[in-house]
């Protein structure tokens, strides 16, 4: 989608600092960082969000929730947080699928 951030990032359109890419997904530190490590991993298949997914969106779901421990462990992290914000009223900003992966000191005593 032309008008979608993330799309225009996977496309090479706005630049991202990358940290993992393949074939399926890409993740990328935030600009804007809500902990000491804060990643972003995407499905470079647009899906607006997890209310969004359908059976045909089975096996990159699996995918990218199967990466996100190894992404985690490639940035030094050996605990994390993991976030999806869904729709409008869940804290969703961008509308492309999105997980958050949350690390460092800075979540130390912070819990739910």
């Amino acid at each position: 989608m032309s008008n979608c951030l993330f799309c225009n990032i996977i496309a090479g359109d706005i630049p991202a600092s990358k940290v993992y890419e393949d074939d399926k997904i890409l993740a990328f530190r935030d600009i804007n960082p809500k902990a000491e490590v804060h990643i972003l991993v995407i499905p470079k298949k647009h899906i607006i969000s997890l209310a969004d997914l359908d059976e045909q969106d089975d096996a990159i779901s699996a995918y990218l929730l199967g990466k996100l421990a190894d992404i985690a462990r490639e940035q030094g992290l050996q605990g994390f947080r993991t976030i999806f914000n869904t729709g409008k009223e869940g804290g969703q900003e961008v509308f492309h699928l999105h997980a958050h992966i949350l690390g460092g000191a800075s979540l130390a005593g912070i819990g739910f």
